[in-house]
């Protein structure tokens, strides 16, 4: 199948427009405690498998308000970033960025920077703790805070709503499938949601393809998202006694190959890729 003929979701998901109450209900407090106005597609689409939503995300919300927010920092910290030169606001405007348009980019880059490192150590640690035991049997309790703190907030702005691919422009959906294909292995279906959020700015996007490109066809970036695998991992396995307990769904092999999916492939990937033009945006 060419790219030019996928033009829906590579998963089923739930819109959040289209949510029923309780998986709205589910999609405000995902909101609110990484304090984001999207809630992505990995949310959106375990809202499709019964009972899915609920368990991964009480299981997972903890270490959001507690454990995840130091561990995301030493991900993004610890990464080995290529050496480029930041784009300068001379080369921002003459592409035909503006004010608005660069204020628009740099929330959507300070979002994804924000939940990206976030979701992996998250998420990491619930494939640790589930992935190839028995869920029932093996879910620990642990004493949650009842606080209602979230994770600190770093970015600003709202985000515009996530465009639906069949609104994007034949060529700028193209350049957004492409760009999904830099520093991926295996899986390129699952399309980065920033992409798809930047597909406002067409110029963006084409100043980020010729930025990346060298370092995907070099390696480069490859090489980051094992790194990110990687660190991803080490702290899933260090933070898994700290997820919540709650009763597992009664099918849980879809579940976590859904979530491990994520984890390994879009999210391990733009931590990396995002973590580089958040250096290089101005």
């Amino acid at each position: 199948m060419s790219t030019t003929e996928i033009l829906q979701d590579p998963l089923p998901a739930v819109t959040e427009a289209n949510a029923s109450p309780a998986v709205a209900e589910i999609f405000s407090d995902i909101r609110n405690t990484l304090d984001v106005s999207v809630v992505n597609l990995i949310w959106r689409h375990l809202a499709t498998m019964p009972g899915a939503l609920d368990w991964v995300w009480t299981s997972v919300k903890p270490l959001y308000l507690e454990h995840a927010p130091a561990r995301a920092k030493q991900v993004l910290q610890q990464l080995a970033l290529p050496q480029i030169p930041a784009f300068s606001q001379d080369t921002m405007t003459a592409s035909g960025i503006n004010e608005d348009a660069s204020s628009s980019i740099r929330s959507i880059l300070n979002s994804y920077y924000h939940t990206n490192a976030l979701a992996l150590v998250c998420l990491s640690a619930f494939c640790s703790r589930f992935a190839g035991h028995d869920a029932r049997v093996n879910a620990v309790s642990t004493s949650t805070s009842n606080s209602p703190r979230a994770v600190t907030r770093l970015h600003n702005g709202v985000l515009p709503p996530l465009p639906a691919m069949q609104k994007i422009a034949p060529a700028v959906r193209r350049l957004v499938y492409e760009l999904n294909t830099f520093g991926e292995d295996s899986d390129t279906k699952l399309v980065a949601s920033m992409y798809r959020h930047l597909s406002y700015s067409p110029p963006y996007l084409s100043l980020i393809r010729t930025l990346l490109i060298p370092l995907h066809l070099s390696g480069e970036l490859s090489a980051l998202t094992t790194a990110v695998r990687q660190q991803g991992e080490a702290h899933g396995r260090e933070l898994a006694e700290f997820l919540s307990a709650i009763a597992p769904v009664a099918d849980v092999g879809p579940v976590l190959t859904a979530v491990t999916r994520f984890v390994r492939h879009p999210i391990s990937r733009m931590t990396a890729i995002c973590a580089i033009l958040h250096e290089v945006t101005p």
